[in-house]
């Protein structure tokens, strides 16, 4: 094995705390791919929005466009902010959705139902993708530690450490999918909207932590690009050397 696979050897060399560092390096793009405290609130905020209104109303109408208009409005401030807006417009696309949905049914409960299959398919992807050897939250996070794909074949110790973390938020959403559905059938529009607003963070905070716990006692991320510039230098340096 080459220094360029061993992953420990890029975090260890010139370092006091090398796990300080790791769970530094983890917490940082933790915070990055899932979008940190903003992000929560622009999941949040839209739904929380809609059944608030429609609790003290009742008016489908006014809920939804309140919910679709706050949505965009987020959408404006990261824009004019130059923030990335892909979390902002996810929930656009989201809430949209939802809005759809149950204007066409016309029962408000059904604003819900296309977050709610996103949840249940978002399930099954994270176990389905790990038990084929490809787990989600790798393909996630790869690109964000600038490791790519590398832990599939070089990085064995991240790639277990990926299935855990994809299989915990396989089974954490499968539960809330199991609290939600029943609710959807049996419970009216306000009681599901407001158990739906309290399940969307402490799931989430959970699986991130878990996620955390994972990667931060896992190998080091391989650092592809890095690699690569190395690569494409010491081979300038021996064209240098042979012309």
């Amino acid at each position: 094995m080459t220094s360029v696979d061993k992953p420990t050897d890029h975090t260890t060399a010139g370092q006091a705390d090398p796990d300080s560092s790791s769970k530094a390096v983890t917490e940082a793009a933790l915070f990055e791919a899932f979008g940190g405290l903003r992000g929560m609130i622009e999941t949040v905020l839209p739904g929380l929005l809609f059944v608030t209104i429609y609790t003290v109303n009742k008016d489908l109408k006014m809920s939804a466009i309140a919910a679709l208009g706050v949505s965009l409005l987020l959408v404006v401030v990261r824009l004019a902010m130059r923030d990335t807006v892909k979390h902002a417009f996810s929930g656009v696309f989201g809430v949209g959705f939802g809005v759809v949905f149950a204007m066409m049914t016309g029962n408000a409960k059904d604003f819900y139902l296309p977050g709610m299959l996103y949840t249940l398919g978002l399930a099954l992807a994270y176990i389905v993708t790990t038990l084929a050897g490809v787990p989600l939250i790798g393909l996630i996070l790869g690109p964000v530690f600038k490791e790519n794909l590398s832990w599939r074949t070089r990085n064995p110790g991240r790639k277990k450490a990926y299935a855990k973390a994809s299989y915990a938020w396989g089974f954490i959403l499968l539960a809330k999918c199991a609290i939600l559905f029943p609710l959807y059938w049996w419970a009216d529009t306000t009681q599901l909207g407001w158990v739906l607003v309290a399940l969307k963070i402490p799931p989430f905070l959970l699986a991130v932590w878990l996620t955390w716990v994972f990667l931060a006692k896992a190998p080091a991320p391989i650092d592809v690009f890095a690699e690569m510039e190395a690569e494409e230098k010491a081979q300038a340096e021996r064209e240098r050397t042979s012309s």
